[in-house]
């Protein structure tokens, strides 16, 4: 695998490094048992330069070929074209040269590439995430992208140009809506999608229930900027469309190393009190930093820190693997699950805590959102009529005229506590008030 499996050569198999088909089938039994839904990844972009179709000369239009190459980069940098030897023709990839991009605009490919949605779902998947959405179409004239104004010498060589024809064409929306066809009603589609909001929402219309919302992954760590997205994003959003949240991803660094340890309870109570789906990353229930990796796998060379094992108990290899062995990632230093089991007042226990709350609390699962305050620190919204979240995002103590009673703190420490006129706010302090009976 040159991208982690990013990089497909078999769309019905599952690459002996992570198991067998038979693995699969008993996760996803598993799955059910447990009253869970399994979402698979869809990478639909592209293939492996070592799948049978980009081999087969047959197949040859299939993927994207050139006498000559355009100016669009790959995301990874350089040239999105490598020269074929046998031919002398040029392919396109918008990541690795090992990893050629699909032509979407040939029926076949189309077809065959919903039959591998049809294949999962036959075997249990409950829904789709679905890769590198907006790279999906390209111009049909293969006209180059125009240049960057703002790009400088030394700024990553992606943006050198404006992808105005390599991304978020308009026919990708046709292709949305056959993977809506192909999957039914009843199962879930996630589209990756770095977009601006204008853009991101359109998406819901062509079949989506959810185009990731990747903005508080870059947003400033105010409360200022903070509450303007949410307030953007709320506006955007069309009628009946359910939002979706991520703070944490496998391509950024980890929350806690973004925002400091200090913020990452704060941040916890963001992500799970806004109103719509949270996207939570392994590891940031822990307060997970990234670590420092001496020998890079990421053939991008800049997400290893980010993708270290799970750290499950203080057995060897952190109970991540056998001992022995030696983990994909170094481990980092961070508190296990059992160690935060132990903890009842752990982020771990923090995660769960709310997590509770939002089960149990219909105003925090379906109710509207309204920002009540985003300045000086402190970020407060009202969730429905009965509840008021009070974020401090600074380092020192805030206060914030509020009345009610504390269903839940960031410290788990201050539950019950009735609060009649000011609330008071340690550093990073978080706290969701009920201000109302249901």
């Amino acid at each position: 695998m040159a991208d982690f499996g990013y990089d497909v050569s078999d769309h019905r198999d599952v690459d002996p490094v992570f198991g067998t088909l038979e693995d699969f089938d008993a996760l996803a039994a598993e799955a059910r048992r447990l009253g869970l839904r399994l979402i698979l990844d869809y990478i639909p972009n592209h293939t492996s330069d070592r799948h049978p179709w980009f081999r087969d000369p047959a197949r040859r239009d299939w993927y994207l070929w050139r006498d000559e190459p355009t100016n669009w980069r790959s995301v990874f940098g350089g040239s999105a074209w490598t020269r074929d030897p046998a031919s002398g023709r040029f392919y396109y990839h918008a990541y690795l040269a090992e990893q050629p991009d699909l032509n979407w605009r040939h029926p076949a490919v189309r077809e065959a590439m919903l039959d591998v949605l049809r294949f999962w779902i036959a075997r249990g998947a409950d829904g789709f995430r679905i890769d590198a959405l907006r790279q999906l179409v390209k111009d049909d004239r293969f006209r180059d992208n125009p240049p960057n104004p703002a790009w400088r010498e030394g700024d990553d060589d992606y943006g050198r140009v404006i992808p105005r024809y390599t991304t978020d064409r308009p026919e990708v929306a046709e292709q949305v809506a056959r993977f809506r066809a192909a999957v039914g009603d009843e199962r879930l589609l996630i589209g990756e999608l770095y977009l601006p909001f204008e853009r991101l929402v359109t998406y819901y219309a062509a079949g989506l229930d959810m185009p990731a919302n990747f903005h508080l992954l870059s947003a400033a760590w105010t409360a200022e900027a903070i509450g303007a997205l949410v307030d953007a994003y709320e506006a955007a959003l069309p009628d009946g469309a359910w939002p979706n949240w991520v703070l944490g991803n496998h391509d950024r660094p980890r929350l806690a190393s973004r925002v400091g340890p200090e913020q990452a309870r704060v941040a916890a109570m963001l992500l799970l009190t806004l109103r719509g789906t949270p996207t939570l990353y392994y590891g940031d229930e822990l307060g997970l930093r990234d670590v420092d990796v001496d020998v890079p796998r990421d053939p991008w060379r800049r997400r290893d820190p980010a993708r270290s094992p799970m750290p499950w108990d203080g057995g060897p290899n952190a109970g991540f693997a056998p001992a022995g062995a030696e983990p994909w990632l170094p481990l980092g230093d961070g508190a296990s699950v059992a160690d935060q089991r132990a903890d009842p007042r752990s982020l771990l226990a923090l995660h769960r805590a709310l997590l509770a709350l939002r089960r149990t609390e219909p105003a925090l699962w379906g109710g509207g959102h309204e920002t009540v305050a985003a300045g000086d620190g402190v970020l407060a919204y009202r969730r429905g009529r009965t509840h008021l979240v009070v974020l401090n995002l600074a380092a020192e103590r805030r206060e914030h005229p509020a009345a009610g009673r504390v269903a839940l703190s960031t410290g788990l420490d201050r539950d019950g506590e009735a609060v009649a006129g000011m609330l008071a706010l340690r550093g990073g302090e978080g706290v969701v008030l009920r201000i109302a009976e249901p």
